[in-house]
Protein backbone atom coordinates (compact mmCIF):
# COMPACT_ATOMS: atom_id res chain seq x y z
CA UNK A 1 0.00 0.00 0.00
CA UNK A 2 1.23 3.30 -1.23
CA UNK A 3 0.21 6.65 -0.92
CA UNK A 4 0.96 8.97 -3.84
CA UNK A 5 1.30 11.76 -1.59
CA UNK A 6 1.42 12.76 2.24
CA UNK A 7 -0.75 15.78 0.95
CA UNK A 8 0.68 17.83 3.75
CA UNK A 9 1.38 20.99 1.87
CA UNK A 10 -2.37 20.45 0.00
CA UNK A 11 -3.71 20.32 3.27
CA UNK A 12 -2.60 22.58 5.68
CA UNK A 13 -0.59 25.34 3.04
CA UNK A 14 0.51 28.53 4.70
CA UNK A 15 0.42 26.78 8.32
CA UNK A 16 3.60 24.63 6.15
CA UNK A 17 5.88 27.12 7.53
CA UNK A 18 4.25 28.57 10.82
CA UNK A 19 4.01 25.16 12.79
CA UNK A 20 6.75 23.56 13.88
CA UNK A 21 6.08 20.10 13.91
CA UNK A 22 4.45 20.48 10.35
CA UNK A 23 7.94 22.55 9.25
CA UNK A 24 9.81 19.40 8.92
CA UNK A 25 7.30 17.55 6.45
CA UNK A 26 7.28 20.79 4.31
CA UNK A 27 9.20 19.31 0.98
CA UNK A 28 7.60 15.56 1.25
CA UNK A 29 7.73 13.51 -1.64
CA UNK A 30 5.32 14.56 -4.31
CA UNK A 31 3.09 11.91 -6.47
CA UNK A 32 5.73 12.08 -9.27
CA UNK A 33 8.69 10.90 -6.89
CA UNK A 34 5.90 8.20 -5.28
CA UNK A 35 5.31 6.82 -8.89
CA UNK A 36 9.23 6.33 -9.63
CA UNK A 37 9.42 4.70 -6.34
CA UNK A 38 6.76 2.73 -7.63
CA UNK A 39 8.65 1.53 -10.64
CA UNK A 40 11.78 0.50 -8.43
CA UNK A 41 9.36 -1.62 -6.43
CA UNK A 42 7.95 -3.32 -9.59
CA UNK A 43 11.89 -4.31 -10.62
CA UNK A 44 12.57 -5.46 -6.94
CA UNK A 45 9.65 -7.82 -6.93
CA UNK A 46 6.32 -6.25 -5.71
CA UNK A 47 3.25 -7.46 -8.30
CA UNK A 48 0.46 -5.48 -7.01
CA UNK A 49 -0.35 -1.85 -5.65
CA UNK A 50 -2.86 -0.25 -3.86
CA UNK A 51 -3.07 3.67 -3.36
CA UNK A 52 -4.69 6.07 -1.48
CA UNK A 53 -3.53 9.44 -0.42
CA UNK A 54 -2.58 11.47 3.68
CA UNK A 55 -0.74 10.17 6.20
CA UNK A 56 -1.57 10.48 10.00
CA UNK A 57 -0.98 14.26 10.30
CA UNK A 58 -4.46 14.53 7.73
CA UNK A 59 -5.85 11.74 9.11
CA UNK A 60 -9.04 11.76 7.63
CA UNK A 61 -7.50 10.91 4.24
CA UNK A 62 -6.15 7.56 4.87
CA UNK A 63 -9.52 6.89 6.69
CA UNK A 64 -12.29 8.35 5.08
CA UNK A 65 -14.95 9.13 7.25
CA UNK A 66 -18.65 10.19 6.90
CA UNK A 67 -18.55 13.41 4.80
CA UNK A 68 -15.74 11.88 2.07
CA UNK A 69 -17.03 11.07 -1.30
CA UNK A 70 -17.66 7.77 -2.42
CA UNK A 71 -14.92 6.46 -4.23
CA UNK A 72 -12.71 9.37 -3.30
CA UNK A 73 -9.42 8.09 -4.49
CA UNK A 74 -10.32 6.70 -7.96
CA UNK A 75 -7.85 9.21 -9.55
CA UNK A 76 -4.94 8.04 -7.55
CA UNK A 77 -5.44 4.91 -8.83
CA UNK A 78 -6.11 6.11 -12.28
CA UNK A 79 -2.92 7.66 -12.06
CA UNK A 80 -0.89 4.94 -11.46
CA UNK A 81 -2.42 2.61 -13.53
CA UNK A 82 -1.61 5.61 -16.25
CA UNK A 83 1.48 5.95 -15.65
CA UNK A 84 2.90 2.33 -15.64
CA UNK A 85 0.87 1.88 -19.08
CA UNK A 86 2.29 4.89 -20.32
CA UNK A 87 6.08 4.48 -19.71
CA UNK A 88 5.19 0.35 -20.66
CA UNK A 89 5.91 -1.20 -17.38
CA UNK A 90 4.90 -4.76 -16.93
CA UNK A 91 4.80 -6.83 -14.27
CA UNK A 92 7.11 -9.55 -12.85
CA UNK A 93 4.61 -12.53 -14.96
CA UNK A 94 4.50 -9.87 -18.01
CA UNK A 95 1.10 -8.19 -17.48
CA UNK A 96 0.35 -4.69 -16.72
CA UNK A 97 1.02 -4.15 -13.49
CA UNK A 98 -2.59 -4.38 -11.27
CA UNK A 99 -3.59 -1.46 -8.96
CA UNK A 100 -6.73 -1.60 -6.32
CA UNK A 101 -8.87 1.12 -5.65
CA UNK A 102 -9.49 1.53 -1.68
CA UNK A 103 -11.56 4.72 0.12
CA UNK A 104 -14.51 4.33 0.75
CA UNK A 105 -15.72 1.65 -2.54
CA UNK A 106 -18.50 0.08 -0.58
CA UNK A 107 -20.99 0.88 -3.04
CA UNK A 108 -21.29 -1.91 -5.44
CA UNK A 109 -22.42 0.74 -8.21
CA UNK A 110 -19.27 2.90 -7.68
CA UNK A 111 -16.88 -0.24 -7.40
CA UNK A 112 -18.11 -2.00 -10.93
CA UNK A 113 -17.97 1.59 -12.55
CA UNK A 114 -14.30 2.30 -11.79
CA UNK A 115 -13.38 -1.67 -12.81
CA UNK A 116 -15.14 -1.45 -16.09
CA UNK A 117 -13.85 2.18 -16.75
CA UNK A 118 -10.37 1.11 -16.42
CA UNK A 119 -9.83 3.56 -13.12
CA UNK A 120 -8.87 0.23 -11.41
CA UNK A 121 -8.05 -3.68 -11.41
CA UNK A 122 -9.28 -4.37 -8.31
CA UNK A 123 -11.41 -2.95 -5.80
CA UNK A 124 -10.38 -3.55 -1.47
CA UNK A 125 -13.21 -3.22 1.48
CA UNK A 126 -12.15 -2.74 4.68
CA UNK A 127 -15.20 -1.13 7.16
CA UNK A 128 -18.19 -2.37 4.35
CA UNK A 129 -17.10 -5.96 5.33
CA UNK A 130 -16.97 -5.26 8.83
CA UNK A 131 -20.76 -3.59 8.54
CA UNK A 132 -21.62 -6.63 6.51
CA UNK A 133 -19.71 -9.67 5.89
CA UNK A 134 -21.66 -10.60 3.07
CA UNK A 135 -21.32 -7.45 1.19
CA UNK A 136 -19.78 -9.66 -2.03
CA UNK A 137 -22.61 -12.17 -2.13
CA UNK A 138 -24.93 -9.98 -1.89
CA UNK A 139 -23.29 -7.55 -5.04
CA UNK A 140 -23.21 -10.37 -7.02
CA UNK A 141 -27.29 -11.46 -6.78
CA UNK A 142 -28.05 -8.51 -7.06
CA UNK A 143 -29.23 -7.60 -3.81
CA UNK A 144 -27.67 -4.51 -3.45
CA UNK A 145 -30.87 -2.99 -0.69
CA UNK A 146 -29.90 -5.98 1.74
CA UNK A 147 -26.32 -4.98 2.40
CA UNK A 148 -25.78 -3.23 5.27
CA UNK A 149 -23.98 -0.18 5.18
CA UNK A 150 -20.95 0.97 6.59
CA UNK A 151 -22.07 4.56 8.27
CA UNK A 152 -18.22 5.41 8.08
CA UNK A 153 -18.44 6.64 12.27
CA UNK A 154 -15.19 4.44 13.00
CA UNK A 155 -16.18 4.33 16.38
CA UNK A 156 -16.23 0.56 16.74
CA UNK A 157 -13.73 -0.34 14.42
CA UNK A 158 -10.51 2.59 14.16
CA UNK A 159 -11.27 4.36 17.48
CA UNK A 160 -11.51 0.85 20.00
CA UNK A 161 -7.92 0.25 18.73
CA UNK A 162 -7.36 4.10 19.63
CA UNK A 163 -9.36 3.24 23.08
CA UNK A 164 -7.63 0.40 23.44
CA UNK A 165 -10.80 -1.80 23.63
CA UNK A 166 -12.18 -4.46 21.07
CA UNK A 167 -12.60 -3.83 17.20
CA UNK A 168 -15.84 -4.21 16.59
CA UNK A 169 -18.83 -2.41 14.44
CA UNK A 170 -21.54 0.08 15.24
CA UNK A 171 -23.83 -1.48 12.72
CA UNK A 172 -22.92 -5.15 12.86
CA UNK A 173 -22.97 -6.32 16.67
CA UNK A 174 -21.93 -9.84 15.43
CA UNK A 175 -18.34 -8.10 14.05
CA UNK A 176 -15.32 -9.44 16.31
CA UNK A 177 -17.82 -11.39 18.65
CA UNK A 178 -18.29 -14.52 15.75
CA UNK A 179 -17.58 -17.06 17.85
CA UNK A 180 -19.91 -15.88 20.87
CA UNK A 181 -23.50 -14.88 18.61
CA UNK A 182 -24.26 -17.67 15.60
CA UNK A 183 -24.71 -16.34 12.27
CA UNK A 184 -28.53 -17.68 12.11
CA UNK A 185 -30.92 -16.59 15.06
CA UNK A 186 -31.95 -19.33 17.80
CA UNK A 187 -35.54 -19.66 17.85
CA UNK A 188 -37.07 -18.34 20.72
CA UNK A 189 -38.00 -21.46 23.10
CA UNK A 190 -41.45 -19.37 24.40
CA UNK A 191 -43.20 -16.93 21.76
CA UNK A 192 -43.93 -14.08 23.31
CA UNK A 193 -46.09 -10.60 22.89
CA UNK A 194 -43.29 -7.73 23.13
CA UNK A 195 -44.18 -4.35 22.75
CA UNK A 196 -41.57 -1.93 21.21
CA UNK A 197 -41.58 1.70 22.40
CA UNK A 198 -39.54 3.73 20.38
CA UNK A 199 -38.55 3.16 16.79
CA UNK A 200 -34.78 4.80 16.52
CA UNK A 201 -31.49 2.43 15.91
CA UNK A 202 -32.01 0.42 19.19
CA UNK A 203 -35.68 0.01 19.04
CA UNK A 204 -35.47 -1.17 15.35
CA UNK A 205 -32.84 -3.66 15.64
CA UNK A 206 -34.31 -5.33 18.87
CA UNK A 207 -37.82 -5.65 16.42
CA UNK A 208 -35.92 -7.22 13.61
CA UNK A 209 -34.47 -9.56 15.71
CA UNK A 210 -36.89 -10.32 17.89
CA UNK A 211 -39.79 -10.87 15.17
CA UNK A 212 -37.03 -13.32 13.47
CA UNK A 213 -36.41 -15.24 15.97
CA UNK A 214 -40.47 -16.23 16.34
CA UNK A 215 -41.62 -13.36 18.30
CA UNK A 216 -45.13 -11.17 17.64
CA UNK A 217 -43.56 -8.12 18.04
CA UNK A 218 -45.30 -4.32 17.73
CA UNK A 219 -43.38 -1.14 17.39
CA UNK A 220 -44.85 1.92 18.07
CA UNK A 221 -43.07 4.84 17.13
CA UNK A 222 -44.64 8.90 17.83
CA UNK A 223 -43.64 10.30 14.84
CA UNK A 224 -44.56 9.73 11.38
CA UNK A 225 -41.24 8.12 10.43
CA UNK A 226 -39.16 5.89 11.79
CA UNK A 227 -35.10 6.23 12.54
CA UNK A 228 -34.92 8.63 15.78
CA UNK A 229 -31.85 10.93 16.31
CA UNK A 230 -30.83 9.34 13.01
CA UNK A 231 -33.24 10.13 10.73
CA UNK A 232 -32.48 14.16 12.17
CA UNK A 233 -28.68 13.43 11.91
CA UNK A 234 -29.30 12.24 8.41
CA UNK A 235 -30.26 15.65 6.91
CA UNK A 236 -27.38 17.25 5.98
CA UNK A 237 -25.33 16.19 3.01
CA UNK A 238 -22.48 15.20 4.70
CA UNK A 239 -24.03 12.71 6.24
CA UNK A 240 -25.39 10.88 3.41
CA UNK A 241 -23.70 7.24 4.83
CA UNK A 242 -25.90 7.53 7.57
CA UNK A 243 -29.16 8.35 5.19
CA UNK A 244 -28.00 4.84 3.37
CA UNK A 245 -27.90 3.20 7.02
CA UNK A 246 -31.67 4.72 7.72
CA UNK A 247 -33.23 3.74 4.34
CA UNK A 248 -31.57 -0.16 4.92
CA UNK A 249 -33.46 -0.25 8.09
CA UNK A 250 -36.66 0.75 6.30
CA UNK A 251 -36.09 -1.77 4.00
CA UNK A 252 -35.44 -4.26 6.67
CA UNK A 253 -38.52 -2.90 8.40
CA UNK A 254 -40.82 -3.83 5.38
CA UNK A 255 -39.33 -7.48 4.71
CA UNK A 256 -40.19 -8.60 8.26
CA UNK A 257 -43.36 -6.93 8.31
CA UNK A 258 -43.83 -9.62 5.30
CA UNK A 259 -42.87 -12.44 6.36
CA UNK A 260 -42.40 -12.12 10.30
CA UNK A 261 -45.06 -11.59 13.22
CA UNK A 262 -43.68 -7.81 13.09
CA UNK A 263 -46.55 -4.32 13.31
CA UNK A 264 -45.61 -1.34 13.14
CA UNK A 265 -47.62 2.12 14.70
CA UNK A 266 -46.23 5.25 13.28
CA UNK A 267 -47.66 8.77 15.10
CA UNK A 268 -48.50 6.12 17.65
CA UNK A 269 -48.17 7.88 21.48
CA UNK A 270 -47.82 4.99 24.15
CA UNK A 271 -49.63 5.66 27.39
CA UNK A 272 -49.40 3.13 30.47
CA UNK A 273 -53.31 2.69 29.73
CA UNK A 274 -52.44 1.19 26.28
CA UNK A 275 -49.77 -1.14 27.41
CA UNK A 276 -51.45 -2.38 30.13
CA UNK A 277 -55.09 -2.82 27.80
CA UNK A 278 -52.72 -5.05 25.33
CA UNK A 279 -51.15 -7.09 28.24
CA UNK A 280 -47.94 -7.35 26.44
CA UNK A 281 -45.55 -10.30 27.85
CA UNK A 282 -42.65 -7.73 27.34
CA UNK A 283 -42.20 -4.13 26.85
CA UNK A 284 -38.75 -2.56 25.57
CA UNK A 285 -38.45 0.83 26.13
CA UNK A 286 -35.95 2.61 23.75
CA UNK A 287 -37.91 5.95 23.03
CA UNK A 288 -34.45 8.19 23.53
CA UNK A 289 -33.62 11.39 25.23
CA UNK A 290 -34.37 13.79 26.83
CA UNK A 291 -32.80 17.61 25.41
CA UNK A 292 -30.29 19.42 27.64
CA UNK A 293 -31.98 22.36 28.52
CA UNK A 294 -29.64 24.83 30.88
CA UNK A 295 -32.06 27.56 32.06
CA UNK A 296 -29.71 30.82 31.00
CA UNK A 297 -30.39 34.23 32.06
CA UNK A 298 -32.17 35.59 29.63
CA UNK A 299 -33.19 32.57 27.57
CA UNK A 300 -37.15 34.28 27.82
CA UNK A 301 -35.89 36.74 25.59
CA UNK A 302 -33.61 35.24 22.89
CA UNK A 303 -34.30 34.10 19.92
CA UNK A 304 -33.71 30.35 20.74
CA UNK A 305 -34.18 26.81 19.29
CA UNK A 306 -32.69 23.58 19.67
CA UNK A 307 -30.13 21.55 17.30
CA UNK A 308 -32.62 18.53 16.54
CA UNK A 309 -35.57 20.98 15.90
CA UNK A 310 -33.57 23.44 13.38
CA UNK A 311 -32.34 20.13 11.05
CA UNK A 312 -35.99 19.54 10.96
CA UNK A 313 -37.42 22.75 9.95
CA UNK A 314 -34.68 25.12 8.44
CA UNK A 315 -37.18 27.54 8.03
CA UNK A 316 -36.62 28.35 11.13
CA UNK A 317 -33.79 30.37 10.43
CA UNK A 318 -34.96 32.15 7.60
CA UNK A 319 -34.02 35.79 7.89
CA UNK A 320 -30.49 35.44 10.54
CA UNK A 321 -27.84 35.76 9.27
CA UNK A 322 -25.75 35.51 12.07
CA UNK A 323 -25.97 32.14 13.82
CA UNK A 324 -24.80 31.20 17.28
CA UNK A 325 -24.63 27.72 18.29
CA UNK A 326 -23.85 26.70 22.27
CA UNK A 327 -21.95 23.34 22.18
CA UNK A 328 -18.77 22.07 20.13
CA UNK A 329 -19.97 18.37 20.28
CA UNK A 330 -20.31 16.62 17.13
CA UNK A 331 -23.96 17.19 16.70
CA UNK A 332 -23.14 21.34 16.87
CA UNK A 333 -20.58 21.08 14.79
CA UNK A 334 -22.54 19.14 11.98
CA UNK A 335 -24.85 21.68 12.11
CA UNK A 336 -22.67 24.73 12.12
CA UNK A 337 -21.07 23.24 8.53
CA UNK A 338 -24.49 22.69 7.15
CA UNK A 339 -26.08 25.58 8.49
CA UNK A 340 -22.88 27.55 6.55
CA UNK A 341 -22.59 25.35 3.06
CA UNK A 342 -26.32 24.58 2.92
CA UNK A 343 -28.19 27.89 3.74
CA UNK A 344 -24.89 30.51 3.66
CA UNK A 345 -24.66 31.83 7.44
CA UNK A 346 -22.55 33.03 9.28
CA UNK A 347 -21.71 30.63 12.71
CA UNK A 348 -19.82 30.53 15.39
CA UNK A 349 -19.58 27.79 17.66
CA UNK A 350 -19.43 28.06 21.60
CA UNK A 351 -17.46 25.24 23.76
CA UNK A 352 -16.54 25.46 27.41
CA UNK A 353 -13.74 22.50 27.24
CA UNK A 354 -10.22 23.22 25.74
CA UNK A 355 -11.27 20.85 22.62
CA UNK A 356 -14.04 20.28 20.09
CA UNK A 357 -15.40 17.06 19.63
CA UNK A 358 -13.71 15.43 22.12
CA UNK A 359 -14.10 11.53 22.26
CA UNK A 360 -14.78 11.58 18.53
CA UNK A 361 -12.72 9.03 15.97
CA UNK A 362 -9.50 10.82 15.08
CA UNK A 363 -10.22 10.88 11.67
CA UNK A 364 -13.29 12.12 11.56
CA UNK A 365 -12.90 14.90 14.11
CA UNK A 366 -9.96 16.55 12.32
CA UNK A 367 -11.77 16.14 8.32
CA UNK A 368 -15.26 18.36 10.09
CA UNK A 369 -12.86 20.70 12.24
CA UNK A 370 -10.15 21.32 8.59
CA UNK A 371 -13.93 22.08 6.45
CA UNK A 372 -15.51 24.07 9.53
CA UNK A 373 -12.25 26.32 9.34
CA UNK A 374 -12.49 26.34 5.11
CA UNK A 375 -15.91 27.12 5.72
CA UNK A 376 -15.28 30.21 7.65
CA UNK A 377 -17.12 29.05 10.98
CA UNK A 378 -15.76 30.84 14.06
CA UNK A 379 -15.05 27.81 17.40
CA UNK A 380 -14.50 29.51 20.62
CA UNK A 381 -13.43 26.58 23.21
CA UNK A 382 -12.94 27.48 26.63
CA UNK A 383 -15.77 29.44 26.66
CA UNK A 384 -18.52 29.67 29.18
CA UNK A 385 -22.04 31.23 27.99
CA UNK A 386 -23.36 33.73 30.73
CA UNK A 387 -26.07 34.64 29.42
CA UNK A 388 -28.54 35.06 26.39
CA UNK A 389 -29.83 38.07 24.87
CA UNK A 390 -32.55 38.88 21.81
CA UNK A 391 -29.24 39.63 20.08
CA UNK A 392 -27.03 37.61 20.86
CA UNK A 393 -25.07 35.96 23.56
CA UNK A 394 -22.80 36.78 26.86
CA UNK A 395 -19.72 34.73 27.24
CA UNK A 396 -16.75 34.69 29.37
CA UNK A 397 -13.44 33.37 27.17
CA UNK A 398 -10.12 32.02 28.19
CA UNK A 399 -7.78 34.48 25.50
CA UNK A 400 -5.00 32.89 26.99
CA UNK A 401 -2.24 31.87 24.38
CA UNK A 402 -2.12 28.15 26.22
CA UNK A 403 -5.36 27.51 25.19
CA UNK A 404 -5.51 25.32 22.46
CA UNK A 405 -6.11 25.88 18.63
CA UNK A 406 -9.45 24.88 18.24
CA UNK A 407 -8.19 23.99 14.28
CA UNK A 408 -5.71 22.11 15.45
CA UNK A 409 -6.11 18.39 13.43
CA UNK A 410 -2.37 17.27 12.95
CA UNK A 411 -2.28 16.56 16.46
CA UNK A 412 -4.81 14.01 17.75
CA UNK A 413 -6.28 13.96 21.26
CA UNK A 414 -4.85 11.30 23.75
CA UNK A 415 -8.15 9.29 25.01
CA UNK A 416 -9.00 10.45 28.14
CA UNK A 417 -7.65 7.06 29.97
CA UNK A 418 -3.86 7.85 28.99
CA UNK A 419 -2.27 10.97 31.20
CA UNK A 420 0.14 13.18 28.70
CA UNK A 421 3.19 14.13 30.69
CA UNK A 422 4.10 16.81 27.91
CA UNK A 423 0.48 18.73 27.85
CA UNK A 424 1.41 22.20 28.72
CA UNK A 425 -1.54 23.22 31.24
CA UNK A 426 -4.19 26.39 30.34
CA UNK A 427 -3.61 29.91 32.04
CA UNK A 428 -6.61 31.79 32.46
CA UNK A 429 -6.78 35.33 30.92
CA UNK A 430 -10.52 35.68 31.17
CA UNK A 431 -12.46 38.15 28.90
CA UNK A 432 -16.28 39.15 29.14
CA UNK A 433 -17.52 39.85 25.50
CA UNK A 434 -20.96 39.88 23.74
CA UNK A 435 -21.21 37.89 20.41
CA UNK A 436 -24.12 39.14 18.76
CA UNK A 437 -26.17 36.57 17.57
CA UNK A 438 -29.94 36.19 15.36
CA UNK A 439 -30.66 33.08 16.24
CA UNK A 440 -28.96 30.91 19.03
CA UNK A 441 -28.84 26.99 18.47
CA UNK A 442 -28.70 24.69 21.78
CA UNK A 443 -26.47 21.45 20.69
CA UNK A 444 -25.75 20.41 24.15
CA UNK A 445 -26.85 16.86 23.62
CA UNK A 446 -28.97 14.71 25.50
CA UNK A 447 -29.95 12.88 28.49
CA UNK A 448 -31.30 9.41 29.08
CA UNK A 449 -35.22 9.67 30.04
CA UNK A 450 -36.33 7.22 32.47
CA UNK A 451 -39.35 8.27 33.02
CA UNK A 452 -41.82 6.27 31.62
CA UNK A 453 -39.56 2.96 32.29
CA UNK A 454 -39.85 3.57 35.96
CA UNK A 455 -43.37 4.37 35.62
CA UNK A 456 -43.99 1.09 33.77
CA UNK A 457 -41.91 -0.95 36.44
CA UNK A 458 -44.25 0.89 39.33
CA UNK A 459 -47.69 0.08 37.58
CA UNK A 460 -46.39 -3.41 36.78
CA UNK A 461 -47.47 -3.48 33.03
CA UNK A 462 -45.74 -6.24 32.05
CA UNK A 463 -44.00 -9.11 33.79
CA UNK A 464 -41.00 -7.99 31.85
CA UNK A 465 -39.74 -4.57 30.88
CA UNK A 466 -36.30 -3.62 29.39
CA UNK A 467 -35.08 0.00 28.25
CA UNK A 468 -32.22 0.14 25.87
CA UNK A 469 -30.84 2.83 23.54
CA UNK A 470 -30.77 6.52 24.03
CA UNK A 471 -33.58 6.08 26.80
CA UNK A 472 -31.40 3.83 29.17
CA UNK A 473 -27.63 5.71 28.42
CA UNK A 474 -27.70 8.30 25.83
CA UNK A 475 -24.87 7.02 23.45
CA UNK A 476 -24.23 6.76 19.82
CA UNK A 477 -25.29 4.39 16.82
CA UNK A 478 -22.76 1.51 18.17
CA UNK A 479 -24.07 1.54 21.61
CA UNK A 480 -27.94 1.64 20.79
CA UNK A 481 -27.07 -1.21 18.30
CA UNK A 482 -25.21 -3.26 20.58
CA UNK A 483 -27.68 -3.00 23.56
CA UNK A 484 -30.60 -4.20 21.66
CA UNK A 485 -28.62 -6.97 19.48
CA UNK A 486 -27.84 -8.19 23.26
CA UNK A 487 -31.14 -8.29 24.96
CA UNK A 488 -33.30 -9.52 21.59
CA UNK A 489 -30.84 -12.43 20.88
CA UNK A 490 -31.39 -13.99 24.33
CA UNK A 491 -35.25 -12.92 25.69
Amino acid sequence: RDSLSLALNETYQERMNEVSSLKRFKNGRTIKDTLHYMAKLVRAGVDLFDVDLGCYDNWWLPHPPEGMPAGCFLDMSKIAKEFFRRNRIKSNTGVDVPVVAVGKLGYPDIAEKAIRDGDCDMVMLARPLLADPDWCNKAFAGNVEEIRPCIGCQEGCVNEFILGGHPQCAVNPRTGFEERFPETFTPAEKKKNIAVVGGGPAGITFALIAAKRGHNVTLYEKSEKLGGKIAVGSIPKIKFDLRNYLAYLEKQMELCQEQYQLQVHKNTTVTAELLKEKAYDSVIFAYGTKEIFPPFEGREEANLILGTDLLEHPEKAEGANNIVIVGGGVVGCETAHWLVNEYGKNVTVLEMLPHFMMGVCTANRGHLLHYLEKSGVRLYNCTKVKALAKDGVYVEQNQSQTVPDPYNTWQPLLPPNIPNPMEKAIKEEIVEKKIPADLIVLAMGGKADETFFFEAGEEHLAKEIYNIGDSSRAGRVLEAVRGAYHLAVRI
